[in-house]
């Protein structure tokens, strides 16, 4: 892969063919699939799997799939290995016939990590995906050396299928241009009824009940101009983990993940390096 990568806080077209690259190998990302729970399931993966340092496994949002976490795993490649599996569904993951709720997902997830053999791993979830790394986290606590909740869903105040759509469009508005073309390849992959369905599932799903039982060093993650998550229902999340601090990322909207994966591959850095004499 070529190309000079963009500024943070921007995407530019070294981050977008990138991220379109799959399964092509690029950027020292390559493609496999494994067959979990009978679905066959996709990995991107990258960084060295024999390092001496935690796993990082990134779990993408609603309507999405490994594409647009593409730059936060090549950030954290050269000192961690990085997993960024796309969820049944979604990427180039089979479909099932039915949409996942939050605990399917989770617990496709476990399975996911028992099928590669990893030790406790760092999980990051974003979005839709943080529902599921807390409920990964919450029933499987051995599973999870630490924990990272990118712009989790949803907040109270607006969890309902109209409410969180409409603070995604303002989103919208506030991101950079080229994330559009992974959307609309990622909705295509997925058909906009298991996004919908997802979407139901998600506003159905009481975070809360999952944070509360975490028990990893947690981090709750936010860009300063998210719509999404607000900073009220942000520090409220990271209040309910008994281990967790807030952060922002000034500049970053939703997709902090994307836009600022330098500055979010060196907070989950940050958040490791106490844990690995524990």
């Amino acid at each position: 892969m070529t190309g000079r990568l963009s500024a943070p806080g921007r995407f530019g077209p070294t981050e977008l063919r990138l991220a379109l690259a799959a399964p092509r190998p690029a950027a020292g990302l390559t493609s496999e699939w494994r067959l979990v729970n009978g679905v066959r399931t996709h990995t991107r993966r990258g960084g060295d799997p024999t390092r001496d340092a935690a796993p990082v496994v990134l779990v993408h949002g609603l309507a999405v799939s490994h594409r647009y976490l593409t730059p936060l795993a090549v950030a954290l490649a050269p000192t961690h290995p990085v997993y960024v599996p796309d969820l049944p569904g979604f990427g180039l993951s089979a479909h099932p016939d039915r949409a996942y709720d939050v605990r399917e997902h989770a617990a496709h997830l476990a399975a996911w990590l028992a099928a590669y053999r990893l030790p406790p791993v760092c999980l990051l979830g974003h979005s839709f995906g943080a529902e599921v790394a807390a409920a990964l986290a919450a029933h499987h606590p051995e599973a999870v050396r630490a924990l990272v909740l990118a712009g989790p869903t949803s907040d109270p105040a607006a969890r309902t299928r109209r409410g969180q759509f409409g603070r995604w469009l303002v989103d919208t508005l506030r991101e950079a241009p080229l994330q559009a073309p992974i959307l609309a390849r990622d909705v295509a992959d997925a058909r906009p009824w298991r996004v919908y369905a997802t979407l139901s599932h998600s506003v159905r799903n009481a975070i809360e009940a999952d944070l509360v039982r975490v028990a990893a060093p947690t981090l709750v993650l936010t860009g300063d101009r998210d719509p999404v998550v607000p900073r009220s229902w942000r520090d409220r999340a990271a209040r309910l983990v008994p281990h967790a601090r807030a952060a922002t990322v000034p500049g970053a909207a939703h997709n902090v993940v994307t836009t600022a994966p330098e500055q979010v591959a060196g907070a989950i850095r940050t958040l490791l390096a106490p844990t690995l004499t524990r």
